[in-house]
């Protein structure tokens, strides 16, 4: 086990040095002067850059202070949202560079002047077709001027079209980056939208149609999204006049002493029947046990494989997260599911969308999930659904129907490209209504 982790790892690193090598050669390379102040700036960015990702990623988990934490957090997973865009823009301008480049040599050639063709000079009419006039002997001739050397270090027309050309389509690639990313990272800090589905329940009763649930999962409290971030969520939710809330999973990314500040505004989540917690993979990396106490201190009511009895006539079950297996605590659908009443409805709330076959077996109704982020980062979307049944929104497995958050926050950089974080009011329907 030990030689595939440093196997993949050996792997990884090497990928990710090909991969700053390229965008060195490119953005700093092939458009400054060597020795220039501009290449030893752009060499020392792509040292030190993936050095403060390095950094960011492990300084949590090896335990480092908090304010350390947060000073290469920005920085550090800024540079990987940055990475990912404007390696894949230059990878696609690629072919546009011999394109341009061809473009203006044609050009140029096309505008040069035709060379001179040679003259007779004569006497007389018809000079021009007559035979080559003779020079005398003693006449003076004048001297043939040199060519006025160029100098040493100036720039051929082939190598300045060169530069021209990556400079137009490299600072192109950069700048749809540096505008994905920003927008990317404006809609994380803005914070999340409101989303509302629909969702029929064939055993629903009617005194419960219309019942609103406010899903919200990943909000990912930690070095970079903290109590500014809480309290958009907070109010944004209190806004829906919400009957129950649900938080999924992967509230933090810390642990309490760090970040328990940052969870306060939890405590003023407002919703008739109140709120209710499961465990995601991340509080297992930042002390489960204690992040339950503390969201109960905060009011709301943790799910560890337990079920309760909601009054309008369903029943609200939570399981731990699959992460917590290798603490003894994963998910028991036995305890939370095993001995209840199957002509009820049954909501479960789980973390990760792959525990939905359990449900299917245990008669679940509804599963509420996240985990997926949507992928986040596009394409990342598409690596979600190698490991995800369902990456985003409302699917039926069986009689059981699956819906999935993509979350109110982010983990890592703090950018989303084509999955805009949500807050999602699920609205129950009884087919009796």
């Amino acid at each position: 086990m030990v030689v595939v982790f440093l196997l993949v790892l050996v792997v990884v690193l090497a990928v990710l040095g090909a991969v700053h090598w390229y965008v060195w050669r490119r953005l700093v390379r092939d458009l400054t002067a060597p020795g220039g102040l501009a290449r030893r700036a752009g060499t020392a960015a792509a040292v030190v850059l993936p050095l403060l990702s390095l950094a960011a990623l492990v300084s949590g988990r090896a335990g480092a202070p908090f304010a350390l934490q947060q000073t290469v957090a920005w920085p550090g997973f800024l540079w990987l949202a940055l990475l990912l865009y404007v390696t894949l823009a230059l990878a696609v301008t690629e072919p546009v560079r011999p394109l341009l480049r061809r473009t203006l040599e044609r050009r140029a050639g096309a505008g040069a002047p035709e060379a001179a063709e040679p003259v007779r000079v004569g006497a007389g009419a018809g000079a021009l077709d007559g035979p080559v006039a003779r020079v005398a002997p003693d006449a003076p001739v004048a001297p043939e001027v040199p060519e006025a050397p160029a100098p040493p270090d100036a720039p051929t027309p082939d190598l300045s079209r060169r530069l021209f050309v990556n400079r137009i389509v490299s600072g192109t690639a950069a700048a749809v980056a540096v505008g994905t990313v920003g927008a990317g990272t404006y809609g994380v800090l803005r914070g999340p939208r409101v989303k509302r589905v629909t969702v029929p329940l064939a055993k629903l009763p009617r005194g419960a149609h219309g019942y609103r649930i406010a899903v919200v999962s990943d909000i990912h409290l930690g070095p970079i999204l903290g109590r500014a971030h809480t309290q958009r969520i907070v109010d944004t939710i209190n806004a829906t006049q919400p009957d129950l809330v649900a938080v999924v999973g992967d509230l933090v990314d810390g642990t309490v002493q760090d970040l328990g500040p940052a969870a306060e505004p939890l405590a003023r989540l407002r919703a008739r029947d109140g709120s209710f917690f499961v465990t995601g993979n991340h509080e297992y990396f930042s002390g489960a046990d204690a992040w339950v106490d503390h969201v109960r201190e905060l009011g709301m009511h943790p799910l560890r494989n337990a079920r309760v009895e909601i009054g309008a006539g369903f029943d609200l079950a939570g399981v731990d997260d699959v992460a917590g297996e290798s603490e003894g605590q994963g998910p028991d659908f036995g305890r939370a599911l095993g001995d209840r009443d199957r002509a009820r409805t049954a909501v479960l709330l789980a973390h990760q969308p792959i525990v939905i076959d359990d449900a299917v077996r245990h008669g679940v109704d509804l599963q509420l999930s996240g985990h997926t982020h949507g992928g986040q980062l596009w394409p990342g979307n598409y690596l979600a659904e190698l490991a995800n049944p369902t990456v985003a929104g409302l699917e039926r497995y069986g009689d059981t129907q699956l819906y999935v958050s993509r979350g109110a926050g982010a983990w890592g950089p703090p950018v989303r490209v084509g999955a805009p974080s949500d807050i999602t009011v699920v609205e129950l329907a009884s087919r009796q209504a």
